[in-house]
């Protein structure tokens, strides 16, 4: 599962991926900018995305494995937790999400270049 989503994130025009705090976390980033951070936990796993505020706060209520992003920005970032009890489809809509976010606040001329 976690292998999946890894991929699913790199498939992502522009997506690259980083190790900027050492052997762990895994950052994916486009253009610079991160729009997920993944922590292996032995049994399961956490990624982080960005969110607009309203929805973080509508996926938190719907779902425990979701909580405020984790050392993030609480309002803007989710970190969920990858453990089974949420369908992949809705997992990739948050990846998808995340990345528009980033995307759509970068500098037109990069944002041309990656789209």
């Amino acid at each position: 599962m976690e292998r999946s989503i890894i991929d699913y994130c790199l498939r992502k025009k522009g997506a690259s991926k980083d190790y900027p705090f050492g052997p762990e976390p895994l950052v994916i980033k486009v253009a610079g900018k991160m729009f997920a951070l993944i922590s292996d936990k032995g049994d399961s796993f956490d990624i982080s995305l960005k969110c607009d505020p309203v929805i973080a706060e509508n996926l938190r209520e719907q779902y425990e494995a979701i909580r405020p992003g984790y050392h993030m920005n609480k309002n803007h970032w989710n970190t969920i937790t990858i453990d089974g009890s949420l369908p992949m489809s809705e997992i990739f809509d948050m990846i998808d999400h995340s990345y528009d976010l980033v995307v759509k606040n970068l500098p037109r001329s990069l944002r041309e270049s990656i789209l």
